[in-house]
């Protein structure tokens, strides 16, 4: 039981010292980095939101005339 005990505790160690290892190899991104993905992601979120609202359109459409014709 207490080498159980040692063991948890020496993994529980590990981790936090494998941790710390690797938040020091974490970089923060640059200005410039940070502005050009904000920039890509407003981008992406436009020409989603775009289609999304032409293809509501058009189905949209597509349902009126359906049950307007009395399909």
């Amino acid at each position: 039981m207490a080498e159980s005990k040692k063991n948890i505790i020496r993994q529980v160690s590990e981790f936090f010292s494998e941790s710390v290892d690797e938040l020091k190899k974490v970089s923060t991104p640059t200005r410039q980095e940070t502005i050009q993905a904000t920039m890509v992601t407003l981008l992406i979120m436009v020409v989603v939101s775009l289609s999304l609202l032409i293809m509501d359109w058009i189905f949209s459409n597509i349902t009126s005339w359906l049950f307007d014709v009395g399909i």
